[in-house]
């Protein structure tokens, strides 16, 4: 493992739109001292608070947002309908509580459960709340640039899902994904149930 392909806290301290967009095709990388797990990120969502209303912290600095308005390169990990994990990067600069939501991953290395959607994210890598907070620039838990010259991906943009509530703040065109890949979680499951044939068994 190279990890000089890390990402720097220089590349989280920028444009929360522009970071969501560099994102796509980096690996996610979490070592928790028995298995190392690779995932390429195929589908993220920007998040922009106080103003983005479908933000958590929009609702202000809580003891769940705490770390959203922390240093940038830090995990953000919640949990939603008392199941699911959900991982975001925070972004910005240290006070603007901005994060960016991690969709669906591509795996790599030792993942072998599915990964189209936020929480099967975590459950295939194994991220849960123990990881909030989280240094980014650590040896625990990571993100880093592909290895080699890797093709760029095919960005597609859209709407975030499921933020209806949030009003005009939900029209933001503010959710990017690899339109290559079959892994986004929009992906219709015969297209996956097609791309398993030439990749092998579905994971």
């Amino acid at each position: 493992m190279n990890r000089a392909r890390k990402l720097p806290r220089e590349f989280y301290a920028r444009g929360t739109l522009t970071i969501a967009r560099e994102l796509i095709g980096m690996h996610l990388v979490h070592d928790d001292g028995a298995t190392l797990r690779i995932g390429r990120i195929v589908e993220t969502e920007a998040y922009r608070g106080p103003q983005d209303l479908a933000a958590h912290s929009s609702r202000g600095r809580t003891a769940r947002t705490e770390v959203m308005f922390g240093a940038p390169g830090h995990a953000y990990v919640y949990l939603i309908y008392g199941f699911w994990n959900c991982l975001n990067v925070v972004t910005s600069a240290p006070g603007v509580p901005h994060a960016v939501l991690l969709r669906a991953l591509e795996p790599v290395a030792g993942i072998t459960d599915k990964t189209w959607g936020p929480g099967l994210c975590c459950r295939a890598m194994n991220i849960d709340r123990r990881l909030n907070g989280a240094d980014l620039c650590g040896n625990e838990l990571w993100l880093e640039r592909p290895p080699g010259n890797v093709k760029p991906p095919r960005i597609g943009r859209s709407a975030r899902i499921g933020v209806d509530y949030a009003g005009d703040w939900a029209k933001r065109p503010w959710r990017f994904f690899d339109s290559a890949s079959s892994y986004v979680s929009t992906v219709p499951a015969r297209m996956r149930r097609r791309q398993s044939k030439v990749d092998g068994p579905e994971r």
